[in-house]
């Protein structure tokens, strides 16, 4: 990959004020805004990411022709780039130093913030059948996926400047374009997301600590997560009973989908650190803050009321099964259920949980 070896300006000395680059941007394009925003000619390109000058103009006639996809247009277009004065080397034509400008505020996320939506958003459209949803004239995006009694459940939001991350990272596509766009996961997306999910258990667990769980018998043993494909109450959807009707009600799916996107919303809060067994044993108490609905706060909390409704063995099954993906006969040998207890475990606690979001309105989604 070529690295263009720009030195990024330092806020305080600038006068800026809106942050440096952030890591995950692509050298290449931002070679393409030096070129076309500020005039750097490719042979100054050449030299600053020691590549030959043919590469740095094929990269930058391939974003031109990205360009033309809607996402990745809107992104390029949020952003303003210029020299940094006083900058030693810098001339007119070939400035030592470029700095963004976000127009009113920052457009790009951060690199935590990006590492830790991309995270969320690859992971959901990683399942069978999810699209994100975009309207043209909306701030945010939708998840969907289509269930087996053939309607659509949200799976998760996603915030406009991160739905433009993602295309310029060519880890989402556009698949039908118009004044709502769907966009799916690529292969490189797809590759992305387990470099992801590998930094974040190690981050996480350190060594794998952590996964391991003490079963009835006291010995220890791997628990087993699903981290990509098909989930738990996905496979469990699918289920029919001897009549043909389906196992689980729509309602009941979406009530499980809603807990996952508070849980990894939840995540997401700076310094989270929550021990939801000590909320299912009532040892703590959900901290419900007047916060924003799609906040990481208020998603805890959303969670931690959640898991308190249902109780020891209904939270139990949901907090394994929906939110940490475990499956259902893992959950049953970790609990000490007998065989196939699980399931119907599962879908009372999904009822509850359904009955628990419904009594919570439509203040908790952003789009309907």
């Amino acid at each position: 990959m070529t690295v263009i070896r720009f030195e990024l300006a330092d806020t305080e000395r600038f006068g800026a004020g809106q942050g440096r680059w952030p890591q995950w941007f692509p050298a290449s394009a931002l070679a393409y805004l030096a070129h076309t925003e500020l005039g750097v000619s490719i042979r100054a390109l050449s030299r600053l990411s020691q590549c030959h000058p043919s590469t740095i103009s094929r990269q930058i006639s391939r974003w031109e022709r990205l360009r033309d996809e809607s996402l990745i247009d809107e992104a390029f277009s949020r952003l303003t780039v210029k020299p940094c004065p006083n900058a030693p080397g810098t001339t007119k034509k070939e400035p030592a130093l470029i700095h963004v400008m976000p127009p009113e505020s920052p457009c790009l996320p951060d690199d935590e913030t990006f590492a830790a939506e991309a995270r969320r958003i690859l992971r959901r459209l990683s399942e069978p059948g999810a699209v994100l949803a975009l309207a043209s004239d909306m701030e945010k995006g939708v998840v969907v996926r289509e269930t087996e009694a053939g309607t659509t459940t949200r799976t998760a939001v996603v915030e406009r400047a991160v739905a433009q991350a993602l295309a310029v990272k060519d880890w989402i596509a556009c698949a039908t374009e118009g004044r709502i766009s769907r966009y799916r996961i690529t292969s490189a997306g797809r590759a992305a997301l387990g470099g992801l999910l590998a930094q974040s258990e190690n981050r996480a667990r350190g060594m794998a600590e952590g996964q391991m769980h003490v079963d009835a018998s006291g010995a220890k043993s791997l628990r087993r997560r699903s981290t990509l494909g098909e989930t738990p109450l996905m496979i469990l959807s699918r289920r029919r009973e001897k009549d043909g009707r389906l196992f689980l009600k729509a309602a009941q799916v979406s009530a499980g989908e809603r807990l996952r996107e508070d849980y990894e919303l939840a995540q997401m809060a700076s310094g989270a650190s929550y021990d939801w067994a000590a909320v299912l044993a009532h040892e703590t108490q959900p901290a419900r803050r007047k916060t924003q609905p799609l906040s990481a706060e208020a998603a805890a909390d959303r969670v931690a009321a959640a898991l308190l409704l249902l109780g020891p063995g209904l939270g139990d099954v949901a907090l394994r099964c929906c939110c940490q993906l475990e499956g259902v006969e893992s959950a049953e040998q970790a609990l000490g259920w007998s065989a196939r207890s699980g399931k119907i475990v599962l879908r009372i606690a999904l009822e509850r949980l359904a009955r628990y979001y419904e009594g919570l309105g439509e203040g908790t989604k952003m789009i309907g």
